[in-house]
Formats: structure tokens, C-alpha cells, sequence
């Protein structure tokens, strides 16, 4: 068979042809493979990562989420950094017809491109709050700027936990001189050697530093809490939202940022603790958690 994978309809029909049944209808398929284990019928995404500390690298940040509260009253930030790049402002042909008893809202498919932009944002675990730029690109500087934005926002803060996956323009030389020189010229006399991504790094990752990179694994970006506001944000503003161009598309955006931290920040229930569940683990208990974690969701929507 020259297809991808197998229907309910090619189960049934198979069987029919294989086993010589009379009787083998689609939903009698369907029924069989509800009550069994295996069901060649389902697909699902995975994101497989052949790093090797994967693991101890996850518990570490893990931990790191759950020590932020206590770091915070020590005058120390925990930050989750990134970018959602290529947000397009799109402009419907037609206006939507809004919702009415009996019909849902109803938006045009035929939209106009009016380009596009890149938000730059961090996440204070602690406390839920945003900070973002939006911008052209996601270039070197792009990003130092808007790393020195969230640092000029907390000048009282005595260290910061940066949390970020492995991007090139989060290892560059450009961000080491700044976050070194804001320390104090101290920490840049000598001029460590940082030509190579590793020891940049390395240099980035010193916890003796007052800004201290806590990398995610490789392939174990969605460790980052910001993605978890990235998804609030596409649902609140970017999925439904039509925008004659880009500066309404980055102004809304700016809005949104100001309006979800005035009325909507919280810090998230991290309940992911870095390592898999155990297949005895208690199912009530699992529920609750994942509720729980809805929940905390919901409430920002």
C-alpha cells in the first residue's frame, strides 16, 4: 500500500480481504483499538535529543524555577529569555463577521502580507512579569540590546540567572562585553579568550559572574517558561488579530505587554520536575498536577 500510514477504513478492509470476515466495519476497528495498546492508526510529534546531559542539564534548570522565589527576596533574578521570530501582520481582504446566536465568528481566509517582525522578551519566574522589544530582526545587537533593556529595568538586582537555549546570538562576543563591562571592567581586564563559541560559553556560564547563562539542553527549549507566554500571546493577540502593518502589529504587541503585566502576571506552577514520570506513579496525582498547570494557563488567557 503506497500510503503513509494505515486508516480505520484500511484496517477494516484489510482484515476483510486477509481474514475473509463478513463482518468488519469501520467502527467495529475503531472499538478493537480503544480497548487495545497498540494503535498503528495515531501519529504524535516527538523531539528526540541525543545529548547527553540532557538530563542533568533539565534538573538543574528545574531546580533553578523552583529556587526563584527564595532568590528573589535574596535580591536575585531568575529570567527565562527568547525570541519568537517572523510574526506576520496580517491584513483580512474582508472584515470578519462577528459571532451571533447560532454562528461562530467568521474570518475572511484571503489575507495581505504586511510584513513581518521579531519579539525579543524575557519572563521574571518570580513574578510573571514581561519585558519585550519588538524588532526588524534578531540579530547580534538586536539581542545585547535587549538584554541591557531588562538589565537598565533592575538596577538593584544583585545577580542574574539568565535562561536560554543555545541560539548563536545568545553565545556571542558582543554579549559577553556588555554583561562583563556592566559588572565592572574588573571582570573584562585581561581579556579572557573568547574566539571560540565554547569559550564564550564557558565565560557565560561562570557562576562566580553576576550574570550567569543557564543553558538548555540541546533540542529542550520548551524548558523555557517564555514559551509558555509566547502560546498566550499568539492566542490573545497574534491568531485572531488583523493589523493594517507592522507598526500596528508592534504596538499591539507593546500593549499587550503592558496590559498583561498590570492585570494578568503571575509567576507559572512549574510542576515538571526533569525527570519522567514513572509508569507506578499515582494517576489522581498526575491529574491534579496537570490541572493544576491548565489552570495557572487559563487564568492568563
Amino acid at each position: 500500500m503506497p500510503t503513509a500510514h494505515w486508516s480505520l477504513d484500511d484496517l477494516a478492509y484489510q482484515i476483510l480481504q486477509d481474514a475473509r470476515y463478513r463482518d468488519m466495519s469501520r467502527s467495529t476497528v475503531q472499538r478493537i483499538l480503544a480497548e487495545a495498546d497498540l494503535k498503528p492508526h495515531k501519529s504524535r510529534s516527538w523531539l528526540h535529543s541525543d545529548d547527553p546531559d540532557f538530563e542533568a542539564r533539565a534538573v538543574a534548570i528545574c531546580r533553578l524555577y523552583l529556587a526563584a522565589p527564595r532568590l528573589y527576596r535574596q535580591g536575585e533574578l531568575v529570567i527565562c529569555t527568547d525570541e519568537k521570530t517572523s510574526i506576520q501582520a496580517l491584513e483580512r481582504l474582508h472584515p470578519t463577521k462577528p459571532a451571533r446566536p447560532g454562528q461562530v465568528e467568521l474570518q475572511e481566509f484571503e489575507y495581505l502580507r504586511r510584513g513581518t517582525r521579531c519579539l525579543l522578551a524575557s519572563l521574571v519566574v518570580a513574578t510573571g512579569q514581561v519585558l519585550g522589544s519588538v524588532t526588524a530582526r534578531r540579530a547580534r545587537w538586536d539581542f545585547v540590546r535587549h538584554v541591557r533593556d531588562v538589565v537598565v529595568a533592575f538596577p538593584h538586582v544583585k545577580r542574574f540567572h539568565w535562561v536560554m537555549d543555545n541560539l548563536n546570538t545568545h553565545w556571542t562576543f558582543e554579549l559577553c562585553r556588555y554583561l562583563a563591562r556592566e559588572e565592572g571592567e574588573a571582570v573584562w581586564q585581561g581579556r579572557p579568550k573568547l574566539r571560540t563559541g565554547a569559550q564564550r560559553r564557558a565565560f557565560l556560564q561562570d557562576p562566580s559572574h553576576k550574570h550567569v547563562i543557564h543553558y538548555t539542553p540541546k533540542h529542550g527549549s520548551w524548558l523555557n517558561q517564555i514559551e509558555i507566554w509566547f502560546g498566550v500571546l499568539a492566542r490573545r493577540v497574534l491568531r485572531r488579530g488583523e493589523f493594517r502593518g507592522v507598526e500596528e502589529l508592534a504596538q499591539r504587541i507593546v500593549e499587550y505587554i503592558a496590559h498583561y503585566n498590570r492585570h494578568q502576571a503571575h509567576p507559572y506552577a512549574w510542576t515538571y520536575t526533569g525527570k519522567p514520570l514513572a509508569s507506578g506513579d499515582n494517576p489522581k496525582r498526575k491529574r491534579r498536577r496537570f490541572q493544576r498547570t491548565r489552570l495557572m494557563d487559563r487564568l492568563s488567557r
